[in-house]
């Protein structure tokens, strides 16, 4: 909707463009830069949430694929993998809860940088 709203401006200031001031005419670039953007998300988007569903899916396979791993309480006391890595705990007993809601919004605590006080 924001895409279709950059390249209608885009269109009118492009018709209007001799009729504006020269020390306005960025508006022209300001509109073309919206819609490449919005072109960019309206194609990234997309490409983003399947890569995430099929790195979800891997690790459903990798969970549900019985081996002779150790389990993660077993993973925690091993500490380090042979890369000096820490290895989180998995698994059922690990302790571990997703704060995965399925919404698309970001919270305060998520964003570096920023602070709800006023």
């Amino acid at each position: 909707m924001i895409t279709a709203g950059w390249a209608i401006a885009f269109a009118v200031v492009l018709i209007v463009r001799h009729s504006l001031p020269a020390n306005d005419r960025w508006w022209v670039w300001t509109c073309a830069f919206g819609l490449a953007m919005g072109l960019f998300g309206l194609w990234y988007v997309p490409f983003l949430k399947r890569h995430r569903a099929r790195l979800a899916a891997r690790r459903g396979q990798l969970s549900e694929v019985p081996d002779s791993s150790p389990s993660g309480s077993e993973v925690a006391d091993l500490g380090t993998a042979a890369s000096g890595v820490p290895i989180p705990p998995t698994g059922p007993d690990s302790g571990y809860v997703s704060r995965e809601s399925g919404s698309n919004t970001v919270s305060s605590t998520e964003t570096p940088g920023r602070s709800t006080k006023s």
